[in-house]
């Protein structure tokens, strides 16, 4: 079974946002590091670059965080 549930309650809207995917993860990892998840946003910066699409990229976001 897959788990869906992001590891932060953090929500991140990323619709009206530039959708260059390396903008999106800065967007998603602001927002783990402004909630203390440090951690995370430097996985989410490391991890895009593995990323082959955009749609990959989103499903990593919503790994962390919740993505409206």
């Amino acid at each position: 079974m897959i788990n869906n549930t992001p590891r932060t309650g953090i929500v991140v809207t990323l619709t009206g946002e530039n959708d260059n995917t390396l903008h999106l993860a800065t967007v998603v990892a602001k927002a783990l590091k402004k909630h203390g998840y440090r951690d995370y946003a430097m996985e989410v910066r490391e991890r895009v670059h593995e990323m082959s699409n955009q749609d990959e990229a989103i499903q990593m976001f919503m790994e962390y965080v919740s993505v409206v």
